[in-house]
């Protein structure tokens, strides 16, 4: 992998990780158009770099957790599911599931329930005050849908939003939480998967790495501003129209050859 083929998945993560169109999903879909050579070493590099977004949010919602115990112990229900079921699925996961046929389904089937879902949200009102009143079996609900995410295309930031939603918070909450959950999430899928790959990842990969996490911290971090705003104003229909146009495209491009 070049620096360029780095930077440019780097900023794809930045900027779709936050997103409800799948982040892992673009990626995959951008090293089949860029012919990445280095496939393992590649989903190593499309994992691992998360962090960077991570940390984006982390610095961003640092005073949540100032609040009290209560938003630990919350995500961490919420997080429960998604440990369990990754531990047991990784490799089955990361080796049947990570190719751009899988990635388009799951983009347009993801793009039609948060059409349904915008229409259904649009005035809905929540049932809590604050993102850390929710409910430790609402917690868990969210972690429960959250599970989807781990198909490449579903996106995790689709799944738990319309696990907030679904879950008593407005729209705003529930990206809001989904942003939370992402920290305990991605370090466990980050970190795990450094664990297993540390063998194979050399002192020139390192480097890539940290370059990658780099770019994408910066991208994320005015990317999260961004998306609350949108949100706000235009709902998650567009995200939908756009889930479905990029699904069927490479849809046609993973049918005709054109990806790699």
């Amino acid at each position: 992998m070049t620096y360029l083929q780095a930077f440019i998945i780097a900023v794809i993560e930045g900027l779709t990780e936050f997103l409800p169109v799948s982040s892992t999903g673009h990626m995959i879909l951008a090293d089949s158009l860029m012919k990445i050579s280095d496939r393992e070493f590649a989903k190593t590099f499309e994992i691992v770099i998360q962090l960077g977004a991570i940390m984006a949010v982390l610095l961003l919602y640092i005073k949540r957790f100032f609040v009290g115990p209560g938003i630990y112990l919350r995500l961490f229900v919420a997080f429960l599911p998604t440990g369990v079921v990754g531990l047991l699925a990784y490799k089955t996961i990361k080796h049947y599931l990570f190719n751009p046929f899988t990635v388009s389904i799951s983009l347009i089937v993801g793009g039609v329930v948060l059409i349904f879902l915008d229409k259904w949200s649009e005035k809905k009102a929540s049932k809590y005050v604050n993102v850390e009143d929710i409910a430790f079996k609402d917690a868990f609900k969210i972690g429960l849908i959250q599970c989807l995410s781990m198909i490449p295309g579903v996106s995790r930031a689709a799944a738990t939003i319309m696990g907030g939603v679904f879950s008593g918070f407005n729209r705003q909450q529930a990206a809001e939480f989904s942003f939370l959950l992402a920290i305990p999430t991605m370090f466990a899928a980050s970190g795990y998967d450094l664990l297993k790959e540390h063998e194979n990842i050399h002192s020139d990969d390192i480097q890539i790495l940290l370059f990658g996490a780099g770019v994408a911290f910066v991208v994320a971090l005015m990317a999260v501003k961004g998306f609350i705003a949108f949100l706000n104003k235009y709902g998650f229909k567009h995200f939908g129209y756009y889930r479905i146009a990029v699904g069927i495209i490479f849809l046609i491009l993973a049918f005709t050859g054109g990806l790699h």
